[in-house]
Protein backbone atom coordinates (compact mmCIF):
# COMPACT_ATOMS: atom_id res chain seq x y z
CA UNK A 1 0.00 0.00 0.00
CA UNK A 2 1.62 3.58 -1.10
CA UNK A 3 2.45 6.33 1.02
CA UNK A 4 -0.47 8.56 -0.29
CA UNK A 5 -3.26 5.57 0.43
CA UNK A 6 -2.20 5.30 3.67
CA UNK A 7 -2.90 8.28 4.61
CA UNK A 8 -5.93 8.85 2.54
CA UNK A 9 -7.26 6.58 4.88
CA UNK A 10 -6.43 7.78 8.37
CA UNK A 11 -7.51 10.73 7.30
CA UNK A 12 -10.83 9.30 6.39
CA UNK A 13 -10.86 7.56 9.78
CA UNK A 14 -9.65 10.60 11.58
CA UNK A 15 -12.85 12.15 9.83
CA UNK A 16 -15.57 10.06 10.84
CA UNK A 17 -14.25 10.04 14.33
CA UNK A 18 -15.01 13.76 14.54
CA UNK A 19 -17.57 13.75 12.56
CA UNK A 20 -19.16 10.73 15.58
CA UNK A 21 -17.85 13.01 18.45
CA UNK A 22 -19.00 16.29 16.76
CA UNK A 23 -22.80 14.35 17.32
CA UNK A 24 -22.85 13.21 20.20
CA UNK A 25 -21.90 17.13 21.47
CA UNK A 26 -24.93 18.65 19.42
CA UNK A 27 -27.63 20.62 21.50
CA UNK A 28 -29.62 21.64 19.14
CA UNK A 29 -29.30 19.95 15.39
CA UNK A 30 -32.64 21.77 14.91
CA UNK A 31 -35.26 24.20 16.35
CA UNK A 32 -38.89 23.68 15.90
CA UNK A 33 -41.92 23.15 18.34
CA UNK A 34 -43.18 19.97 16.08
CA UNK A 35 -39.68 18.07 17.52
CA UNK A 36 -42.18 18.06 20.45
CA UNK A 37 -43.69 14.58 19.27
CA UNK A 38 -41.73 11.15 19.20
CA UNK A 39 -38.17 11.13 18.16
CA UNK A 40 -38.33 15.24 16.47
CA UNK A 41 -37.89 16.42 13.44
CA UNK A 42 -36.64 13.81 10.78
CA UNK A 43 -34.07 14.80 8.87
CA UNK A 44 -33.61 14.75 4.94
CA UNK A 45 -31.62 12.32 3.64
CA UNK A 46 -28.65 13.00 1.78
CA UNK A 47 -25.74 15.13 0.86
CA UNK A 48 -25.93 18.85 -0.11
CA UNK A 49 -25.64 17.66 -3.50
CA UNK A 50 -29.37 15.52 -3.07
CA UNK A 51 -30.40 18.72 -1.06
CA UNK A 52 -29.81 21.21 -3.92
CA UNK A 53 -32.15 18.71 -5.96
CA UNK A 54 -35.06 18.87 -4.10
CA UNK A 55 -33.65 15.90 -2.04
CA UNK A 56 -33.88 13.28 -4.90
CA UNK A 57 -31.73 10.57 -5.22
CA UNK A 58 -33.75 6.88 -5.73
CA UNK A 59 -32.84 7.01 -9.47
CA UNK A 60 -29.60 9.28 -9.29
CA UNK A 61 -26.52 7.94 -10.58
CA UNK A 62 -22.82 9.85 -10.52
CA UNK A 63 -19.42 9.10 -10.58
CA UNK A 64 -19.08 12.21 -9.24
CA UNK A 65 -20.74 12.57 -6.17
CA UNK A 66 -21.58 9.91 -3.64
CA UNK A 67 -25.41 9.34 -3.14
CA UNK A 68 -26.34 7.96 0.49
CA UNK A 69 -30.18 8.09 -0.90
CA UNK A 70 -29.69 4.46 -2.25
CA UNK A 71 -26.97 2.32 -1.50
CA UNK A 72 -27.17 0.47 -4.84
CA UNK A 73 -26.22 3.96 -6.53
CA UNK A 74 -22.59 3.23 -4.91
CA UNK A 75 -21.47 1.41 -7.77
CA UNK A 76 -21.56 4.25 -10.24
CA UNK A 77 -17.90 5.36 -9.81
CA UNK A 78 -14.43 5.27 -11.29
CA UNK A 79 -13.57 1.94 -10.02
CA UNK A 80 -9.73 3.05 -9.04
CA UNK A 81 -11.36 6.20 -7.10
CA UNK A 82 -11.34 7.33 -3.42
CA UNK A 83 -14.63 9.50 -2.76
CA UNK A 84 -15.84 11.30 0.26
CA UNK A 85 -18.51 14.01 1.48
CA UNK A 86 -18.90 16.00 4.41
CA UNK A 87 -21.72 18.56 4.25
CA UNK A 88 -23.32 21.45 7.00
CA UNK A 89 -26.41 22.36 7.22
CA UNK A 90 -27.43 25.99 8.06
CA UNK A 91 -31.13 26.14 9.12
CA UNK A 92 -32.87 29.65 9.94
CA UNK A 93 -36.54 29.78 10.73
CA UNK A 94 -39.42 32.18 11.30
CA UNK A 95 -42.69 31.26 13.34
CA UNK A 96 -46.01 31.93 13.21
CA UNK A 97 -49.15 31.51 16.07
CA UNK A 98 -51.53 34.06 15.91
CA UNK A 99 -49.98 37.46 16.37
CA UNK A 100 -46.99 35.84 18.41
CA UNK A 101 -43.39 35.63 15.92
CA UNK A 102 -40.32 34.46 16.91
CA UNK A 103 -37.28 32.74 15.10
CA UNK A 104 -34.41 30.55 15.34
CA UNK A 105 -31.29 29.77 13.80
CA UNK A 106 -28.97 26.50 14.08
CA UNK A 107 -26.64 24.82 12.01
CA UNK A 108 -25.70 21.37 11.94
CA UNK A 109 -23.81 18.37 10.35
CA UNK A 110 -25.62 16.90 7.16
CA UNK A 111 -23.27 13.89 6.54
CA UNK A 112 -19.75 12.72 6.58
CA UNK A 113 -19.40 9.63 3.93
CA UNK A 114 -16.27 8.22 2.63
CA UNK A 115 -16.12 5.51 -0.81
CA UNK A 116 -14.06 3.56 -2.23
CA UNK A 117 -14.39 0.27 -4.67
CA UNK A 118 -13.88 -3.57 -3.38
CA UNK A 119 -13.59 -5.55 -6.52
CA UNK A 120 -14.46 -4.95 -10.10
CA UNK A 121 -18.20 -3.54 -10.37
CA UNK A 122 -18.61 -3.72 -6.90
CA UNK A 123 -17.88 -0.80 -4.04
CA UNK A 124 -18.69 0.46 -0.13
CA UNK A 125 -19.87 2.86 1.67
CA UNK A 126 -19.26 4.17 5.14
CA UNK A 127 -20.40 7.26 6.57
CA UNK A 128 -22.29 9.07 9.79
CA UNK A 129 -25.65 11.68 9.12
CA UNK A 130 -28.52 12.92 11.19
CA UNK A 131 -31.63 10.93 11.57
CA UNK A 132 -33.54 13.13 13.61
CA UNK A 133 -33.41 16.61 15.89
CA UNK A 134 -35.08 17.90 18.83
CA UNK A 135 -35.09 21.40 19.91
CA UNK A 136 -37.94 23.50 21.03
CA UNK A 137 -37.98 26.31 23.81
CA UNK A 138 -41.44 27.93 24.65
CA UNK A 139 -43.77 28.90 27.98
CA UNK A 140 -46.89 30.92 28.52
CA UNK A 141 -48.76 32.20 31.72
CA UNK A 142 -52.00 30.81 33.04
CA UNK A 143 -54.58 34.15 32.58
CA UNK A 144 -57.61 32.36 33.71
CA UNK A 145 -58.76 34.94 36.96
CA UNK A 146 -60.03 31.73 39.26
CA UNK A 147 -56.15 30.17 39.19
CA UNK A 148 -54.66 33.54 39.31
CA UNK A 149 -57.15 34.82 42.42
CA UNK A 150 -56.48 31.88 44.50
CA UNK A 151 -52.87 30.64 43.79
CA UNK A 152 -51.44 33.79 42.25
CA UNK A 153 -49.44 33.71 38.96
CA UNK A 154 -48.41 30.69 37.47
CA UNK A 155 -46.15 29.73 34.58
CA UNK A 156 -45.52 27.01 32.39
CA UNK A 157 -42.36 26.08 30.43
CA UNK A 158 -41.23 23.09 27.87
CA UNK A 159 -37.81 22.74 26.48
CA UNK A 160 -35.85 19.64 24.93
CA UNK A 161 -33.00 19.19 22.98
CA UNK A 162 -30.91 16.23 21.23
CA UNK A 163 -30.49 14.02 18.16
CA UNK A 164 -30.53 11.10 17.01
CA UNK A 165 -27.82 10.03 13.86
CA UNK A 166 -26.89 7.15 12.06
CA UNK A 167 -24.25 5.17 11.59
CA UNK A 168 -24.04 2.98 8.32
CA UNK A 169 -21.98 0.69 6.28
CA UNK A 170 -23.34 -0.35 2.12
CA UNK A 171 -22.26 -2.13 -0.72
CA UNK A 172 -22.86 -2.76 -3.97
CA UNK A 173 -22.49 -4.82 -7.05
CA UNK A 174 -23.19 -4.68 -10.90
CA UNK A 175 -24.73 -7.02 -13.07
CA UNK A 176 -25.02 -7.02 -16.67
CA UNK A 177 -23.24 -3.34 -16.59
CA UNK A 178 -27.51 -1.96 -15.82
CA UNK A 179 -28.35 -3.82 -12.78
CA UNK A 180 -26.74 -2.60 -9.71
CA UNK A 181 -27.93 -4.13 -6.27
CA UNK A 182 -27.10 -2.88 -3.36
CA UNK A 183 -27.66 -3.38 0.87
CA UNK A 184 -26.99 -1.37 3.64
CA UNK A 185 -26.97 -1.54 8.04
CA UNK A 186 -28.04 1.38 9.78
CA UNK A 187 -27.49 1.74 13.42
CA UNK A 188 -29.38 4.28 15.26
CA UNK A 189 -28.38 5.98 18.00
CA UNK A 190 -28.89 8.83 20.16
CA UNK A 191 -29.85 10.68 23.73
CA UNK A 192 -32.99 13.00 23.59
CA UNK A 193 -34.17 15.28 26.87
CA UNK A 194 -37.69 16.62 27.34
CA UNK A 195 -38.67 18.63 30.26
CA UNK A 196 -41.92 20.72 31.72
CA UNK A 197 -42.27 22.71 34.44
CA UNK A 198 -44.86 24.72 36.37
CA UNK A 199 -43.94 27.54 38.91
CA UNK A 200 -45.96 30.05 41.20
CA UNK A 201 -44.57 33.40 42.14
CA UNK A 202 -46.55 32.27 45.52
CA UNK A 203 -43.73 30.96 47.48
CA UNK A 204 -46.38 28.71 49.57
CA UNK A 205 -46.93 26.88 46.68
CA UNK A 206 -44.77 24.00 45.25
CA UNK A 207 -43.59 24.03 41.47
CA UNK A 208 -43.83 20.78 39.82
CA UNK A 209 -41.35 19.14 36.97
CA UNK A 210 -41.73 16.85 34.77
CA UNK A 211 -38.88 15.13 31.84
CA UNK A 212 -38.05 12.38 30.22
CA UNK A 213 -34.65 10.99 28.86
CA UNK A 214 -34.66 9.02 25.77
CA UNK A 215 -31.26 7.25 25.36
CA UNK A 216 -31.92 5.19 22.37
CA UNK A 217 -29.90 2.43 19.64
CA UNK A 218 -31.38 0.46 16.81
CA UNK A 219 -30.19 -1.13 14.42
CA UNK A 220 -31.99 -1.45 10.69
CA UNK A 221 -31.20 -2.41 7.15
CA UNK A 222 -31.83 -0.60 4.37
CA UNK A 223 -31.66 -2.46 0.69
CA UNK A 224 -31.65 -0.62 -3.02
CA UNK A 225 -32.00 -1.61 -6.70
CA UNK A 226 -30.88 0.36 -9.66
CA UNK A 227 -31.29 -0.75 -13.33
CA UNK A 228 -30.49 1.93 -16.05
CA UNK A 229 -31.51 1.24 -19.66
CA UNK A 230 -29.48 3.45 -22.43
CA UNK A 231 -31.15 5.28 -25.36
CA UNK A 232 -29.59 6.11 -27.85
CA UNK A 233 -25.52 7.39 -28.34
CA UNK A 234 -25.51 9.54 -24.62
CA UNK A 235 -29.04 9.21 -22.92
CA UNK A 236 -30.24 7.03 -20.78
CA UNK A 237 -32.81 5.96 -18.05
CA UNK A 238 -32.96 4.63 -14.61
CA UNK A 239 -35.52 3.23 -12.32
CA UNK A 240 -34.67 3.06 -8.79
CA UNK A 241 -36.33 1.19 -5.88
CA UNK A 242 -35.07 1.52 -1.80
CA UNK A 243 -36.76 -0.24 1.44
CA UNK A 244 -35.54 0.37 4.73
CA UNK A 245 -36.69 -1.83 7.35
CA UNK A 246 -38.26 -0.88 10.30
CA UNK A 247 -36.27 -0.65 13.82
CA UNK A 248 -37.21 -1.80 17.29
CA UNK A 249 -35.81 1.01 19.36
CA UNK A 250 -33.62 -0.99 22.35
CA UNK A 251 -32.11 1.39 25.34
CA UNK A 252 -33.82 3.56 28.14
CA UNK A 253 -36.74 6.02 28.50
CA UNK A 254 -36.43 7.33 32.02
CA UNK A 255 -39.44 9.64 33.12
CA UNK A 256 -39.26 11.27 36.21
CA UNK A 257 -41.54 13.74 38.06
CA UNK A 258 -41.05 16.05 41.54
CA UNK A 259 -41.90 18.63 43.02
CA UNK A 260 -39.94 21.49 44.69
CA UNK A 261 -40.46 24.97 46.42
CA UNK A 262 -39.71 26.75 49.74
CA UNK A 263 -42.58 23.99 51.57
CA UNK A 264 -40.90 20.97 50.40
CA UNK A 265 -38.96 18.93 47.88
CA UNK A 266 -40.09 15.63 46.91
CA UNK A 267 -39.99 13.06 44.18
CA UNK A 268 -43.14 12.29 42.93
CA UNK A 269 -42.55 9.60 40.22
CA UNK A 270 -39.78 7.63 38.84
CA UNK A 271 -40.02 5.33 36.10
CA UNK A 272 -37.10 3.55 34.14
CA UNK A 273 -37.86 1.14 31.32
CA UNK A 274 -37.83 -0.18 27.56
CA UNK A 275 -38.45 2.26 24.86
CA UNK A 276 -41.56 0.02 23.37
CA UNK A 277 -41.78 1.55 20.14
CA UNK A 278 -40.30 1.15 16.78
CA UNK A 279 -39.05 4.19 13.73
CA UNK A 280 -41.36 2.99 10.77
CA UNK A 281 -39.86 0.87 7.80
CA UNK A 282 -40.10 3.51 4.57
CA UNK A 283 -40.31 2.30 0.75
CA UNK A 284 -39.05 4.62 -2.05
CA UNK A 285 -39.20 4.70 -6.05
CA UNK A 286 -37.99 7.19 -8.43
CA UNK A 287 -36.84 7.75 -11.98
CA UNK A 288 -34.25 9.45 -13.92
CA UNK A 289 -33.13 10.70 -17.16
CA UNK A 290 -29.54 11.79 -18.22
CA UNK A 291 -28.47 13.55 -21.56
CA UNK A 292 -24.92 12.41 -21.36
CA UNK A 293 -22.48 14.87 -19.08
CA UNK A 294 -24.90 17.99 -19.59
CA UNK A 295 -28.43 17.24 -18.09
CA UNK A 296 -29.96 15.47 -15.68
CA UNK A 297 -33.71 15.25 -14.17
CA UNK A 298 -35.62 12.81 -11.80
CA UNK A 299 -38.34 12.67 -9.36
CA UNK A 300 -39.06 10.43 -6.63
CA UNK A 301 -41.48 9.43 -4.02
CA UNK A 302 -41.66 7.78 -0.81
CA UNK A 303 -43.83 6.57 1.75
CA UNK A 304 -43.15 5.44 5.59
CA UNK A 305 -46.26 4.27 7.79
CA UNK A 306 -45.81 5.36 11.66
CA UNK A 307 -49.20 4.75 12.66
CA UNK A 308 -48.62 1.18 14.33
CA UNK A 309 -44.66 2.09 15.85
CA UNK A 310 -45.86 3.04 19.59
CA UNK A 311 -44.89 6.49 19.49
CA UNK A 312 -48.42 7.85 19.83
CA UNK A 313 -48.92 6.11 23.18
CA UNK A 314 -45.59 5.22 25.08
CA UNK A 315 -44.61 7.88 27.46
CA UNK A 316 -41.85 10.54 26.51
CA UNK A 317 -42.83 9.97 23.01
CA UNK A 318 -46.01 11.56 22.78
CA UNK A 319 -45.59 14.98 22.98
CA UNK A 320 -47.48 17.39 25.38
CA UNK A 321 -47.23 16.27 28.78
CA UNK A 322 -51.20 16.39 29.41
CA UNK A 323 -53.67 15.59 26.99
CA UNK A 324 -57.59 16.44 26.97
CA UNK A 325 -60.38 19.46 26.29
CA UNK A 326 -58.19 22.42 25.77
CA UNK A 327 -54.82 20.91 24.92
CA UNK A 328 -53.38 20.46 21.53
CA UNK A 329 -52.48 16.50 20.79
CA UNK A 330 -50.19 14.90 18.35
CA UNK A 331 -50.73 11.30 16.69
CA UNK A 332 -48.65 9.00 14.35
CA UNK A 333 -49.77 9.48 10.67
CA UNK A 334 -48.21 8.13 6.99
CA UNK A 335 -45.34 9.99 5.49
CA UNK A 336 -45.26 10.88 1.55
CA UNK A 337 -42.85 13.20 0.11
CA UNK A 338 -42.86 13.58 -3.57
CA UNK A 339 -39.43 15.43 -5.28
CA UNK A 340 -38.59 16.03 -8.20
CA UNK A 341 -35.41 18.05 -9.30
CA UNK A 342 -32.71 18.69 -12.16
CA UNK A 343 -29.11 19.34 -13.29
CA UNK A 344 -27.51 21.49 -16.30
CA UNK A 345 -23.36 21.83 -16.91
CA UNK A 346 -23.50 24.52 -20.15
CA UNK A 347 -19.88 22.71 -20.54
CA UNK A 348 -18.17 20.26 -18.31
CA UNK A 349 -14.84 20.39 -20.22
CA UNK A 350 -14.99 24.13 -20.91
CA UNK A 351 -11.03 25.32 -20.80
CA UNK A 352 -11.79 29.10 -21.05
CA UNK A 353 -15.00 30.07 -19.65
CA UNK A 354 -15.13 28.69 -15.83
CA UNK A 355 -18.69 29.38 -14.77
CA UNK A 356 -19.50 26.97 -18.20
CA UNK A 357 -18.25 24.20 -15.80
CA UNK A 358 -20.05 25.04 -12.91
CA UNK A 359 -23.23 22.70 -12.15
CA UNK A 360 -26.37 24.27 -11.75
CA UNK A 361 -29.23 22.41 -9.71
CA UNK A 362 -32.79 23.16 -8.81
CA UNK A 363 -35.79 21.29 -7.33
CA UNK A 364 -39.29 21.06 -5.79
CA UNK A 365 -40.76 19.33 -2.87
CA UNK A 366 -44.25 18.66 -1.26
CA UNK A 367 -44.55 16.53 1.71
CA UNK A 368 -46.80 15.24 4.50
CA UNK A 369 -45.08 14.51 8.37
CA UNK A 370 -45.62 11.78 9.85
CA UNK A 371 -47.81 12.99 12.38
CA UNK A 372 -51.12 15.25 12.59
CA UNK A 373 -51.59 17.93 15.18
CA UNK A 374 -55.45 17.91 16.21
CA UNK A 375 -56.57 15.71 13.28
CA UNK A 376 -54.98 17.98 11.00
CA UNK A 377 -51.93 17.21 8.76
CA UNK A 378 -48.92 19.03 9.08
CA UNK A 379 -47.23 19.61 5.18
CA UNK A 380 -44.45 21.35 3.97
CA UNK A 381 -43.39 22.57 0.44
CA UNK A 382 -40.58 24.07 -0.68
CA UNK A 383 -37.75 24.86 -3.68
CA UNK A 384 -34.21 24.33 -3.78
CA UNK A 385 -31.42 25.83 -5.54
CA UNK A 386 -27.46 25.02 -5.77
CA UNK A 387 -24.76 24.36 -7.84
CA UNK A 388 -21.25 22.88 -7.53
CA UNK A 389 -18.01 24.51 -7.75
CA UNK A 390 -14.99 22.22 -9.54
CA UNK A 391 -12.13 22.38 -7.84
CA UNK A 392 -9.16 20.93 -10.26
CA UNK A 393 -8.02 18.13 -10.30
CA UNK A 394 -10.38 15.64 -10.92
CA UNK A 395 -14.03 15.75 -10.08
CA UNK A 396 -12.94 17.79 -6.57
CA UNK A 397 -16.02 20.37 -5.73
CA UNK A 398 -17.27 22.31 -3.43
CA UNK A 399 -21.45 22.03 -3.57
CA UNK A 400 -23.57 25.22 -1.99
CA UNK A 401 -27.50 24.60 -2.24
CA UNK A 402 -30.78 26.73 -0.65
CA UNK A 403 -34.21 25.39 0.08
CA UNK A 404 -37.04 28.30 0.70
CA UNK A 405 -39.87 26.18 2.29
CA UNK A 406 -42.71 26.54 4.66
CA UNK A 407 -44.67 23.96 7.35
CA UNK A 408 -47.67 23.80 8.58
CA UNK A 409 -50.40 26.82 8.46
CA UNK A 410 -52.18 29.27 10.33
CA UNK A 411 -55.74 27.23 10.70
CA UNK A 412 -56.83 26.07 14.46
CA UNK A 413 -54.40 28.46 16.02
CA UNK A 414 -51.37 25.66 14.64
CA UNK A 415 -47.79 27.21 14.23
CA UNK A 416 -46.28 27.98 10.68
CA UNK A 417 -42.76 27.71 9.98
CA UNK A 418 -41.14 29.63 6.78
CA UNK A 419 -37.49 28.70 6.94
CA UNK A 420 -34.42 29.28 4.46
CA UNK A 421 -31.71 26.46 4.62
CA UNK A 422 -28.17 26.91 3.87
CA UNK A 423 -25.86 23.73 2.42
CA UNK A 424 -22.25 23.70 1.53
CA UNK A 425 -20.57 20.69 0.85
CA UNK A 426 -17.33 19.36 0.03
CA UNK A 427 -16.47 16.71 -2.36
CA UNK A 428 -13.34 14.97 -2.67
CA UNK A 429 -11.49 12.73 -4.98
CA UNK A 430 -8.46 10.83 -5.50
CA UNK A 431 -7.31 8.23 -7.76
CA UNK A 432 -5.71 5.29 -5.11
CA UNK A 433 -4.67 2.30 -7.27
CA UNK A 434 -3.42 3.65 -10.57
CA UNK A 435 -0.01 2.14 -11.12
CA UNK A 436 3.21 4.12 -11.78
CA UNK A 437 4.47 4.75 -14.81
CA UNK A 438 7.93 5.54 -13.82
CA UNK A 439 9.67 4.95 -9.90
Amino acid sequence: MSRRIFSSIILSVALLTLCSLGAKAQTYGSYTPYSIFAVGDLATPGTAYNKSMGGVGIAGRSNRFLNPVNPASVTARDSLAFMADFSLLQDNKIFRQGDSRSASNTMNMSDCIISFPIWRSSAMMLGISPYSDTGYDYGYIFTDPNIIGNVGNVAYTASGKGSLYQIFAAAGVTFWRRLSIGAEFIYHFGKIEKTFAETFSDGSYNGASNGHILQVTAPAGKFGLQYEQPVGARSSFVIGATYKTAARLNGDVTSYRFSSGSVASDTLYFKKGAPDVSLASEIGVGISYRYGDKLMFEADYSRSDWRSTGVSTREGFTGNLLTGPGRSSFAASVAESWRAGFEFVPSRNDIRYYYRRIAYRAGAYWKNEYYTLDNNKISAYGITLGATLPVLPGYNGITVGMDFGQRGSLKDNMIRETYVNFSIGFNLFDIWFQKHQYQ
